[in-house]
């Protein structure tokens, strides 16, 4: 797998988690993973199990919001509940295998599409997209006051 695409795939998502790209409805269209689901795993993948609290915080949305989401990525199979590791009240979300599976599968379906989009932009001009699409990223997220963990 290219780096610099790869770059390019997590920034673009990230991007689209601001409201910028075009939602879909479902859990998976067409064979892809609906943009809330696949965010949400992103997120949990990178930050490790999270509780509703924290992604309501992460993802400035109601509890109420982040309850369907997961109830629903949990009658997907994408996620399971477990005890908080640090030992507090809350229950956790995490990945999992077939979460884990079916991201990994989204992402580099994302990856393929996005080197066919630029199959003839050189090396130097895909790090360059990926530098100003996380540098925009990271702006929205300063100034929302959230920073989204980068792997």
């Amino acid at each position: 797998m290219d780096k610099a695409t790869s770059e390019v795939e997590y920034e673009q998502m990230l991007l689209s988690r601001h409201g910028l790209l075009t939602r879909r409805k479902g859990r998976r269209v067409d064979g892809v993973m609906e943009r809330s689901a696949y965010v949400l795993l992103s997120r949990i993948r990178v930050q490790g199990p999270m509780s509703i609290g924290e992604l309501s915080d992460a993802f400035d949305l109601d509890a109420s919001t982040l309850q369907r989401q997961t109830s629903a990525a949990m009658r997907a199979g994408l996620v399971g509940r477990i005890p908080d590791p640090a030992g507090g009240m809350a229950r956790k979300f995490r990945i999992t295998d077939e979460g884990a599976r079916l991201l990994d599968e989204e992402r580099e379906g994302m990856i393929r599409s996005l080197g066919r989009v630029m199959t003839d932009w050189p090396k130097e001009d895909i790090s360059a997209f990926a530098h100003y699409l996380r540098r925009f990223n990271t702006d929205l997220e300063r100034i929302d006051g959230r920073p989204w963990p980068r792997p």
